[in-house]
Formats: structure tokens, sequence, C-alpha cells
């Protein structure tokens, strides 16, 4: 019996969630839920759902955060760089090095890698690393005026490679405005805004929004908030852990009368 190779077993990962993909958007394109999905193929209803988010498969593809699945050669790619420019340009002698040093891919990842220094005779320059898509948020849901300029400067390139992603960023700095600034009038528009839009993530927090608009604006609006209430609620629980759970309710009432 041949053992399983690497890229034999990533190749029907990503063929499953292919299969995965167009079966959960074609049973969600004829109205069915994401709890009727779950029972009819056997899934999880998480699974399920972030199926159902994802715009386009490759975004399920994506394993590092990037836009890119990451490759077994990736770790071993700086050797073959090292050894490439020392003058070694064999690609079995290298795939037997690499091979030596933990590498579980196939010799044809390794040629396919190999190919542009041939054509090119000489080692091309490796591209730089994008920012992880953790990185990206925290631009998008940061203060422009709190941020450095080199990450300002990333993310102005970014935006401008996705217009996408540039009418989102628009829409999320939109209504940190509106929060910070208690104006809460500006909702309706805000919601109107991004429903015209092209944004599946953020209509669904305006479906949200929707359910209990009365509040929403009340809280975009009114300068009050729940932070003692919060405050409160952490401190008794924090007295009650305290007691590990064998004092009676008397002794924690006290607890929490008297802890001031």
């Amino acid at each position: 019996m041949q053992p399983v190779q690497p890229e034999d077993r990533t190749d029907r990962i990503a063929t499953r969630t292919r299969e995965r993909y167009t079966a959960i958007h074609a049973l969600l394109a004829d109205g069915v839920g994401i709890r009727a999905i779950s029972a009819r193929l056997h899934l999880a209803r998480g699974t399920v759902r972030r199926f159902a988010r994802a715009d386009t498969v490759e975004e399920l593809l994506t394993c590092n955060g990037t836009g890119r699945r990451p490759s077994l050669l990736d770790e071993f790619k700086p050797y073959l760089r090292q050894r490439w420019g020392e003058g070694c340009t064999n690609a079995a002698a290298l795939f037997a090095e690499v091979k030596a040093r933990g590498y579980r891919g196939g010799q044809k990842i390794l040629r396919e890698y190999l190919r542009p220094f041939r054509a090119a005779g000489r080692i091309p320059e490796p591209l730089p690393k994008p920012p992880s898509v953790r990185r990206v948020v925290g631009w998008i849901m940061s203060d422009p005026s709190n941020m450095d300029e080199e990450g300002q400067r990333q993310l102005d390139a970014i935006l401008a490679a996705s217009s996408q992603l540039a009418a989102l960023a628009g829409h999320v700095r939109a209504f940190a405005t509106m929060m910070c600034g208690l104006r809460g009038h500006e909702l309706e528009e805000w919601m109107n805004a991004v429903d015209a839009d092209d944004q599946p993530g953020l209509r669904s927090f305006v479906v949200g929004l929707r359910r209990d608009q009365d509040a929403v604006t009340a809280g975009l609006t009114l300068p009050y908030n729940s932070g003692p209430v919060e405050g409160h609620v952490n401190r008794i629980k924090m007295i009650k852990r305290q007691m590990y759970g064998r004092a009676k309710t008397d002794l924690l009432r006290k607890r929490v009368l008297l802890s001031d």
C-alpha cells in the first residue's frame, strides 16, 4: 500500500472544500436555512455558517491569513536560494538536501519553484511578505490620527488595490465617527448606505441593528453607558469565585454588601 503524500492530502482537502462550498451556496440560493443545511449535509452548524459567510471558496482555502495557501516548501526557500547562489543548480541534488532537512513535499513543487531561477539566469528578488489579515483589520479599525506612517502607507496601498475593501473601510470609519461623536441620528442613513453597497458582512451587521434599532440609536446618542453596571457584575463574580462555591447565599450577600 502506497503512503499518502502530503500534497495528495492537501489536494483532497481542497476538492472537498470546493464541493461543500458549492453545495451549501446552492442550498442557500434555494432559501434553505443554516439549520436545515446542517442536517441535510451532516455538517456542524458552525461549519455551514463559516461556508455561508465566505464570498469565494478561496477564502476557505486560505490557511495563513494572507490570501495565499502555505507551501510545504516555504521554510526551505531561504536555503534553496542560498544553495542556488553558491552554484548548486541541480534540482535532484537540492531535493535530496531539503529532504534530509525535513521537507515532506514532492520534487515537482521544488522544480516549479526553481523554474523562474533558470529562466532568469539569476535568483529573483523575493516578494515582500504581505501583512496579516489581523494586522489589516487592526489598521481599518484604528483612528487614522493614531496610526504610524508605515502602517498608513501600507493600508493606503491595500485600499488602492481593492475598491471593495476601500468601501468597507469607509463604512467602518463612518460608523466609528458616528459612535464616538454620539450622532445616532445618522444611523438610518449609514444603514441605507451599507444596504446599497455590496458588503455581505456589514449587511448582516445591519440586520442585527435593525432588530433593536431604537436601543442602538439611543446608545449612539445618549452619553450614558453600561460600564458601571458591568463593573459591578465583574466584582460580584470575583467575590463568588474567591469562595470556590463553598459559601451559602447569605455569606455571598454579606460579602457583596460589605465589600466596599
